[in-house]
């Protein structure tokens, strides 16, 4: 079997490709990313492509490969909503027509809990839930476009056969450096995201998330690239559902009642004033997403190996070490020394 995977030097790509090397049903993988890695990996050749840019490469690309992984988003800048928007949207146009130019088997899309319409907390929902998404954030909304597209994509092409995968908060110790970069920016200082130093809980209503780590989201992939008997939408997280109680309890913390209004006008204050990179969409769409049911994935025999508590802990760790890999968006030195880099770019006006 042959593999293309679109984003795959990033949280989930550098992950996916682990995980693809280790099936001996795999011999090849193509790793597409927009600057090529230094770094190696088992059974992977890469190719430097943009998916919107380079558009009319990507058939060609995709030529004789059985399946294509697409993983390839942008989160930041967050300021710039027509770039975000090329890469997201119209880079997923691309993919999925150029899977279909190419006579690809299967085309698996790296969906979101954030292409879900506002839902319960209280009851978690199956894969048939509207994906409407959350209209104040870009990532919801582009995760939800995407769908829309890969819909009209499906249904033109019955031979094509099409998996979307909606993971929770995708975590490992190897991303933090990236994901303290895009989330928290360059003013948080590192050592005080260890586990030992949170001892405050911010409490809300609805602040109930799902989260996994990178690796159990790799196998999730390699499983419905190999099942041929996979289609359709799957929900991915582990247990347990990371609400304020049970998060408390485990950093041995004290809940601190907030007011959703007030954290989004602070979280908008601060987003403008350039004091950190996530715009308040981003607590919206936390608090109106429901908790999935992750059944059907557990059907076809997934198990993650760690626990939500697990993955959030291990991501604490590496954030505080400044832990990274290899490639150019999980580089521990991607903001150059002291942050620099981080600054200059004006805290999600651009890539540092």
């Amino acid at each position: 079997m042959r593999v293309v995977v679109t984003g795959a030097s990033g949280n989930v790509g550098t992950s996916v490709l682990d995980a693809l090397a280790l099936d001996d049903g795999v011999q090849e993988v193509v790793g597409i990313a927009r600057r090529r890695p230094s770094r190696a990996f088992p059974k992977t050749r890469w190719e430097a492509a943009d998916v919107q840019a380079d558009a009319a490469r990507l058939p060609a690309l995709f030529e004789g490969a059985d399946a294509v992984v697409h993983l390839a988003w942008a989160i930041q800048p967050s300021r710039d909503a027509r770039e975000l928007h090329r890469i997201n949207v119209e880079g997923s146009r691309a993919v999925f027509d150029a899977a279909a130019q190419a006579g690809v088997g299967t085309l698996v899309h790296a969906s979101s809990i954030g292409a879900y319409s506002p839902g319960p907390k209280d009851r978690p929902v199956d894969e048939s839930w509207p994906t409407g998404g959350v209209s104040s954030s870009f990532y919801s909304r582009h995760k939800s476009e995407a769908e829309r597209l890969l819909d009209r994509v499906e249904a033109a092409n019955p031979q094509l056969r099409v998996v979307r995968l909606r993971p929770g908060l995708i975590f490992k110790p190897q991303a933090a450096a990236e994901i303290r970069r895009y989330f928290a920016g360059p003013l948080l200082p590192s050592p005080l995201l260890r586990p030992a130093f949170v001892r405050v809980m911010p409490a809300m209503p609805r602040l109930v998330l799902q989260a996994v780590h990178s690796d159990d989201v790799a196998e999730a992939y390699r499983l419905v690239v190999t099942d041929a008997s996979a289609r359709g939408a799957y929900n991915v997280a582990a247990d347990p559902v990371l609400d304020p109680s049970t998060l408390a309890r485990e950093f041995g913390a004290v809940k601190l009642p907030l007011s959703p209004r007030l954290v989004r006008a602070l979280a908008d204050l601060s987003w403008r004033a350039r004091l950190q990179p996530t715009p308040p969409g981003w607590l919206d769409m936390g608090l109106a997403v429901p908790v999935m049911d992750t059944s059907r994935l557990r059907g076809l025999g997934w198990r993650e190996r760690w626990s939500s508590l697990q993955a959030l802990r291990r991501l604490l760790e590496g954030m505080a070490r400044g832990e990274g890999l290899d490639t150019p968006p999980l580089d521990p030195d991607a903001g150059g020394p002291a942050r620099a880099q981080e600054l200059a770019s004006g805290v999600g006006g651009r890539n540092p």
